[in-house]
């Protein structure tokens, strides 16, 4: 149980790293397919760095964390293996990965990043019509 904590906790980590990256250093269209469509229509490519070697940074974290993810995956059923476990218990491990990192995703990407602290405006400030600076009372 305590190895499922630690590998949520990674996992985390890891998809924290992968915004970052996209985000911050790379500034790549193509990184935000997800994004709502009115958002997607006023993105702006990025041509120019953010400075001298951020794309190489943002590649080298994006690399990192997609290494941190796999590394997850392989950790979660190499020690199943090694535990002997049936189907129920990686499915409970497995589970509980995935829940935490969505109540991870709810809270810290979309209430503090996209709606408090204005993560994704700051950088791309074009979009702040279709996300409005305004607050969410809860």
């Amino acid at each position: 149980m305590l190895l499922t904590v630690f590998l949520s906790i990674v996992f985390c980590a890891a998809i924290s790293l992968m915004l970052l990256s996209a985000v911050a250093f790379i500034q790549d269209k193509k990184f935000f397919s997800s994004a709502p469509k009115e958002a997607q229509e006023v993105l702006l490519q990025r041509d120019n760095e953010l400075f001298c070697g951020a794309r190489t940074i943002g590649w080298t974290l994006m690399v990192f964390s997609i290494l941190m993810l796999l590394g997850v995956g392989v950790v979660s059923i190499w020690d199943g293996f090694r535990n002997d476990f049936t189907f129920r218990h990686f499915f409970t491990r497995f589970v509980i990965i995935f829940t935490v990192y969505k109540l991870y995703d709810m809270i810290c990407f979309d209430y503090f990043l996209l709606m408090k602290f204005h993560f994704f405006q700051y950088y791309f400030p074009e979009v702040g019509g279709v996300y409005p600076l305004k607050k969410i009372r809860f």
